[in-house]
């Protein structure tokens, strides 16, 4: 190899990550689990473990004619690669109108390029289950795609999966166009009395109205308290419980109900070069919910949606708690966020704890919120030892970086003693960021009964129109770190114990 060569390669190794260089026929993702480079132990994650056997969707009566409803022919196909020990379902191009889909284990479902998978509007489609919504078990409509208790899971290849969403969400006036809103109430559905949120149905805005219904359907625990809740009860499109060794590899996933990808007391989930996408209006249009995991690699994939974009929970309250999972040892690396609440967010159902995360390589462009961390009284938690490092911002709506633990605390509530109900932040490092253009660079809020502790800034820019706010904080180290705010003091303190800056 001559010099120019050696010099062009050594340039574009030093861009390119190198787990982003393909191996032959698959990403190699070993470099990502190099320990020179990771601030906390991680094994290697590997890809499922899926037999060769093969089967197409058209073997099983499958038609893509995009009116036929194909939820038998998928079943039909599940079942056979169970009795085989598993395989590789093919889905061809074209538009394939099903219900819901349950996997088996060692099976991976294969989109073709110009295939769409498409979630059928008929909710009747959708049996309710006993799941978990928010942190919290909860019966709840049948997710288009499902798997509880799988084991070598994958949904791979160039196709799409569409939730039709639009056939479940509320939507809020204020987030159209004066022409989009008219189109939206033409085509049916209800407003609220002072018409600012559309409904799918008079029944569904009662139930949203009126928290009596959901706590009946909880207390009673009837089948016909639920059923009155069916289609208030908006599934997550992507749900998988208990699972272990998933893969989700190029495919595109849009339009979901609720949250769109939900993996949930899981463990080893890669997640390599997919696309999300939800319109910036949908009602809880979360893109990638990381709940109770191990062990999770998300890299190289894109972010477009209507609430927060990649988050962090572990369980809600005394049932977070009492399950004791925290997620744990993930890496987000190489990910861009469009558009969402936050880019990257820890939050605010974290009872369950999170630690060893890293965040790096990352670009969020748009964002209400760039960094999010929040949580509030009676979550409890801990959250602890986070990296987030060479993440870069541009067109920040709100705060570069925010922690908020009154995320639903009035300001003038009575304090009360630390305990297992209060979240707990602490050894969270934040370094090489440079965010261009945001409302605020950075707030900090913390609980007067356990401030915020062990906060780090390093090598950070921050261009923004106010500085910094920093209040019922312990401790908070910047260093290195600029911040040019075009009005008001560059630094807000409140309550706060001890700032060092180098």
């Amino acid at each position: 190899m001559n010099k120019t060569k050696q010099i062009m390669l050594a340039l574009l190794l030093a861009v390119v990550p190198a787990a982003s260089l393909q191996a032959k026929g698959k990403t190699d993702f070993s470099s990502y689990f190099d320990q020179k480079t990771l601030p906390f132990k991680m094994a290697e994650i590997k890809r499922p473990s899926i037999p060769s056997h093969e089967v197409k969707i058209t073997d099983f009566g499958g038609k893509n004619d995009g009116r036929t409803l194909n939820t038998e022919a998928f079943a039909k196909a599940m079942q056979a690669l169970k009795e085989k020990g598993g395989g590789r379902l093919i889905v061809p191009a074209g538009i394939w109108l099903t219900g819901p889909i349950e996997f088996e284990n060692n099976v991976e479902l294969h989109l073709e390029t110009g295939s769409l998978l498409f979630f059928t509007d008929d909710r009747s489609q959708y049996p309710l289950v006993e799941s978990y919504y928010e942190g919290l078990s909860s019966r709840r409509c049948k997710s288009p795609l499902t798997a509880f208790n799988k084991h070598d899971i994958a949904i791979t290849g160039n196709g799409s999966i569409d939730g039709n969403g639009q056939a479940w969400r509320p939507v809020k006036k204020m987030k159209l166009t004066d022409r989009q809103w008219q189109s939206l109430t033409k085509s049916g559905g209800v407003t609220n009395e002072n018409g600012s949120i559309w409904y799918i149905s008079k029944e569904v805005l009662n139930i949203s109205e009126d928290p009596m219904y959901f706590q009946n359907a909880r207390i009673s625990g009837t089948d016909e308290a639920w059923n009155v809740l069916h289609d208030y009860l908006r599934p997550v499109m992507v749900n998988f419980v208990g699972c272990k060794n998933i893969l989700l590899e190029d495919a595109s996933f849009e339009n979901s109900p609720a949250w769109n990808i939900h993996p949930n007391m899981c463990e080893n989930l890669i997640i390599n070069n997919i696309q999300v996408r939800n319109p910036w209006y949908a009602q809880n249009g979360d893109g990638l919910d990381i709940e109770s995991c191990k062990n999770v690699l998300v890299v190289n994939s894109s972010f477009d949606v209507g609430d927060d974009a990649i988050c962090i929970k572990s369980g809600r309250d005394k049932e977070g708690r009492d399950r004791g999972i925290p997620t744990e040892n993930v890496i987000i690396d190489g990910n861009t966020v469009y558009h969402g609440h936050g880019g990257f967010v820890i939050g605010s159902e974290m009872s369950g704890g999170a630690r060893n995360i890293l965040v790096r390589n990352c670009l969020f462009t748009g964002t209400d919120v760039g960094l999010r961390f929040k949580s509030t009284r009676g979550r409890g938690g801990v959250v602890e030892n986070i990296w987030c490092d060479r993440v870069n911002m541009t067109s920040i709506e709100g705060e570069a970086v925010i922690f908020d633990l009154f995320y639903s605390v009035a300001a003038d509530d009575p304090i009360p003693q630390a305990s297992v109900e209060t979240p707990d932040f602490h050894k969270i490092y934040i370094s090489n960021v440079t965010c261009q253009n945001a409302k605020k660079a950075i707030k900090m809020n913390g609980l007067p009964e356990l401030p915020l502790y062990d906060i780090f800034f390093k090598d950070c820019y921050f261009h923004s129109r106010l500085g910094a706010e920093i209040n019922q904080v312990k401790s908070v180290t910047l260093e290195n770190t600029l911040i040019e705010n075009e009005k008001g003091p560059r630094l807000t303190q409140r309550n706060t114990i001890k700032i060092i800056e180098k």
